[in-house]
């Protein structure tokens, strides 16, 4: 029999705002008029299980290019200011802290479809949650509402189709070129959240 009393766990944050979140250029993907593809704004919004803001999430994206090829940049989890652009006019990586509205705005470009599996993949931009209360951080994706690829894509034939509609941002109806997305932690429409 052991003596040992196992450490007992602990909840996570909210530190994110003290380092990782310092450099707000990290929002913008692409830039200005130099890379090719449709130019988008994306505002993801975090909620917890009563639909309140989350105010110091952290969001992580990374996504592909409009041809559907990944950036592959050195150290990229590392990335500051100088070397977030050292690579090209697209870096596919991105992360925002959220405000007191639970939300943050990128700037990137509509990704195209990727290889993998044997088939493409609808275009789709992949997320890293870090909130407080969290002892891992999440992972999901984003797909876009209208995209006809969204059918065959095998990963999201791997979701329910009665959750589905949580991996889709929408255009907005009042500003061109802004998609929407929210991420509900828990509670009902919780997003579906993938275990890598």
């Amino acid at each position: 029999m052991s003596r040992f009393i196992p450490t007992a766990s602990q909840t996570v944050g909210p530190f994110f705002h003290v380092g990782l979140a310092a450099n707000t250029t990290l929002g913008c993907l692409v830039q200005a008029g130099a890379a090719a593809g449709d130019r988008i704004r994306l505002r993801v919004r975090v909620l917890d299980g009563d639909a309140v803001p989350v105010p110091d999430a952290l969001v992580e994206l990374y996504h592909a290019d409009a041809n559907g090829r990944y950036p592959q940049p050195d150290g990229i989890a590392g990335m500051t200011g100088e070397n977030h652009r050292a690579f090209g006019a697209f870096c596919g990586f991105g992360r925002l802290p959220t405000n007191t509205e639970g939300t943050c705005v990128f700037e990137t470009i509509r990704p195209g479809a990727v290889a993998g599996g044997g088939a493409l993949q609808a275009p789709h931009i992949n997320v890293c949650l870090f909130a407080r209360g969290l002892q891992h951080h999440l992972y999901t994706r984003i797909y876009f509402e209208g995209d006809s690829s969204l059918v065959s894509d095998e990963m999201l034939a791997l979701v329910p189709a009665n959750r589905r509609a949580t991996l889709i941002a929408s255009p907005d109806a009042a500003e061109s070129g802004l998609w929407t997305f929210d991420i509900k932690l828990q509670g009902k429409d919780e997003t579906v959240f993938f275990n890598l």
